[in-house]
């Protein structure tokens, strides 16, 4: 008889509680739950959980609130929760260069956190695999990745731009001398972390038209590029090779910037300009791309730097110029949603 009753009390269960059960489930984890049934009589639930986005410390907590909350239930004795996850596409903005020393790390540091400081979910991948100069803009050297499973944990910083780096696993001051297959090896490993709620990248890439740059768009095909020149003739040619690449791989420019561009003397207060002005401004309207702004060549730039400050943190006026490239590039990426 308790077998029959039992058996009763299921079918009941299965025919009126499943959908109170499964608004409970909805409710209680934003809509992250499916295919909510009954296994047997003796009350065995299963449900399906969409972890997808969340950081690894926020799954179990989770998953324990809605095991806690569907127990609780008359008629519901165990659970089996399957966790699913889909792989999330980031939104990848590559920074280039044609030629090194024309101030791409500091411009990619600085748009990172000028577009987290705009709401953006935001972190930052130090891809100039050889020289890698981001932990000490971004005041995260000497702090080393964790790993999950065999994927880095992007490493905090104050400025809420998670960033990784080989610069951060190699010793300080010690030559990263990788061939090319270990080098794309590295950047796979950077790229395909474990960024949680992070929905874009900024990716600092080393100068020029090589192997990482190939395994970059081959493997993490970027949303958009933005390139950096100085405003001299020669930067400007190696800038165009950059650009040149990106649009035989379909990777759309999502302007130039013009770096270096203006002195302003400390003294007198006189401004000059010893790597000439316009020069990215003429070459961008020459051929077809957005010029995103100048950044000028400042005192106050080159000591926040050095001191792992990013100009873009603070409210000093050495930031402005690259929160206005970062309202241009957050303009071309709601544009590009909007699609």
């Amino acid at each position: 008889m308790a077998g029959i009753r039992l058996s009763q009390a299921y079918l009941a269960l299965d025919m009126t509680d499943t959908a109170p059960l499964a608004s409970l489930a909805t409710d209680l984890t934003g809509g992250r739950t499916s295919g909510l049934r009954f296994l047997d009589d003796a009350g065995t639930l299963a449900i399906v959980l969409d972890v997808t986005g969340l950081a690894e410390p926020e799954r179990k907590p989770l998953e324990d609130r809605l095991r806690e909350a569907l127990l609780a239930r008359e008629g519901v004795s165990s659970i089996r929760v399957a966790m699913t996850a889909e792989k999330k596409a980031l939104t990848i903005i590559a920074v280039g260069s044609g030629k090194g020393g024309v101030g791409k790390s500091t411009l990619a540091a600085n748009l990172a956190v000028a577009l987290q400081r705009r709401g953006v979910k935001v972190g930052l991948v130090d891809a100039d695999i050889h020289g890698p100069s981001l932990p000490r803009l971004m005041d995260s050297e000497g702090t080393k990745p964790e790993a999950q499973g065999s994927k880095l944990v992007p490493v905090p910083n104050a400025y809420g731009v998670p960033m990784l780096s080989t610069g951060q696993i190699a010793a300080p001051g010690q030559a990263i001398a990788w061939r090319g297959p270990m080098a794309g090896k590295a950047l796979e490993q950077l790229i395909d972390a474990r960024w949680g709620t992070i929905d874009t990248l900024v990716v600092d890439l080393p100068p020029g038209t090589g192997d990482v740059q190939l395994t970059m768009i081959q493997r993490h095909k970027p949303a958009g590029a933005v390139i950096v020149s100085t405003p001299q003739d020669l930067a400007l040619i190696d800038a165009a090779r950059a650009i040149s690449l990106f649009e035989q791989a379909d990777v759309p420019i999502i302007g130039l910037v013009e770096n270096m561009a203006g002195y302003a003397c400390p003294h007198c207060g006189e401004v000059s300009d010893p790597f000439g002005r316009g020069g990215a401004e003429a070459a961008a309207g020459e051929m077809g791309i957005a010029f995103l702004g100048r950044v000028p060549l400042a005192m106050g730039i080159r000591l926040a730097s050095d001191g792992g400050v990013p100009p873009a943190a603070g409210t000093d006026p050495t930031g402005e110029p690259f929160h206005a490239v970062a309202a241009k590039v957050a303009d071309w990426l709601d544009a590009r949603k909007a699609r």
